[in-house]
């Protein structure tokens, strides 16, 4: 039995924050009904690149998952929804503050009809404060909340990270949280409601930055592949390629001094790491020009044979065909009913007794509504009246 089974999830999400989030939860055997609007979760159309009609985005994020397509503006789709929140234990949502009160479906509403629900809300900035109300992507959270300025190379334009690294985390946190709502419901027997923002998420991930900067009152500069309090841990270019050498204390530095033999590391100015980061400028210039007179993979070698922490700085295609990775189960494959053979990422978090576990593609638009109302007790006669009057669309008629 998967860790989550039994606890039953109702989605109203869409895009990536809120997907990831409903995802790792179905993944580790939770329930997940995801609730579309008739136009469907707006990755759907994200694109290219396309799986013939499917979206490799969507496909991304939304596996494990059960997709009913239910109009919440209509009176009968809403309250076909609080009947499943009566028997569900989490409702997640990532739309701006405000719209669930609108929708008549906010917190309150939720725990008049269930009162253990948890309900988690993932925006751009949370449902409390002055930036409330605005839109929220991961490009304005990794702006507003510091990352871009300490991300590029010195003196250069300022650079979002290379993934929504606000809209992932913002997910993670969600999960994270969930997970305690649950564990405190026991004790309870009431459910809460959950408030994460991508904003929030930016700037708890400052950590040893913003330690920086309350001691200091200084700003932290972007170092380009280096690191503000350790040197040298960084990126450095060899004849063919870069390649990432990480000598986290002295005894490490030691070990490199030993490797390299080359006399001007021997100077005291770089004998501890506060004199390297004193030094920082200095040092690189010597370990630049030392190591573009080999290759990456002769210097990843010469290096991990004396065990200092480097490795090369990989393409997807290079890590997502590496034996390590796939040793690891982290590209799965299973096959789609439409499209052959499909690929994933697989679950990171590796339980011993009870591992997380890829049991269905992402759904089509729509593919469980029918399912699921029935298993809710509607019959088929009122089913396919929500369906003339457009409160539910089947699978088989979504575009």
């Amino acid at each position: 039995m998967l860790p989550l089974a039994g606890i039953k999830i109702i989605d109203l999400t869409r895009i990536l924050s809120g997907p990831f989030c409903t995802m790792t939860l179905a993944d580790l055997g939770a329930e997940v009904i995801k609730i579309e609007s008739p136009q469907g979760d707006d990755t759907r159309q994200w694109g290219p690149p396309f799986i013939k009609n499917e979206s490799a985005y969507f496909l991304s994020v939304n596996r494990n998952k059960k997709s009913v397509v239910l109009n919440l503006k209509d009176p009968k789709g809403k309250e076909i929804l609080l009947k499943m929140v009566e028997e569900a234990d989490v409702v997640v949502e990532n739309f701006r503050p405000g719209t669930l009160k609108k929708l008549g479906i906010d917190y309150d509403i939720l725990k008049q009809h269930n009162r253990g629900v948890i309900l988690a809300s993932i925006s751009g900035f949370g449902q409390t404060g002055p930036y409330s109300k605005k839109p929220g992507y991961d490009v304005l959270a990794q702006g507003m909340g510091g990352l871009m300025s300490v991300t590029g190379e010195p003196d250069g334009t300022p650079v979002k990270a290379g993934y929504s690294l606000a809209d992932i985390g913002a997910g993670m946190w969600a999960t994270i949280g969930i997970l305690s709502a649950l564990w405190e419901r026991e004790r309870s027997g009431q459910g809460q409601w959950i408030d994460v923002s991508l904003l929030d998420t930016m700037v708890s991930w400052q950590t040893y930055l913003a330690g920086n900067y309350f001691a200091t009152n200084n700003d932290p500069k972007p170092l380009g592949g280096a690191h503000p309090n350790i040197v040298p841990y960084q990126v450095f270019e060899a004849s063919d390629g870069h390649f990432i050498l990480a000598v986290g204390n002295d005894s490490l530095w030691n070990s490199l001094v030993d490797v390299l033999d080359v006399e001007p590391l021997r100077d005291r100015k770089f004998k501890t790491n506060p004199d390297r980061v004193q030094n920082r400028d200095e040092l690189i210039s010597i370990l630049e020009e030392i190591f573009k007179r080999k290759t990456r993979d002769e210097w990843v070698d010469m290096l991990e044979s004396a065990k200092i922490p480097c490795g090369p700085v990989n393409k997807l295609s290079d890590i997502l065909n590496d034996a390590h990775i796939k040793e690891r189960e982290m590209v799965v494959e299973m096959e789609h009913p439409s499209l052959g053979i499909l690929k994933m990422l697989g679950v990171p978090v590796k339980l011993s007794r009870t591992p997380g576990r890829i049991k269905t593609v992402p759904p089509a638009q729509g593919e469980h509504s029918e399912t699921i109302l029935k298993q809710m007790g509607y019959s088929k006669e009122e089913i396919e009246t929500f369906i003339k009057e457009g409160i539910i669309i089947p699978q088989q008629k979504c575009v």
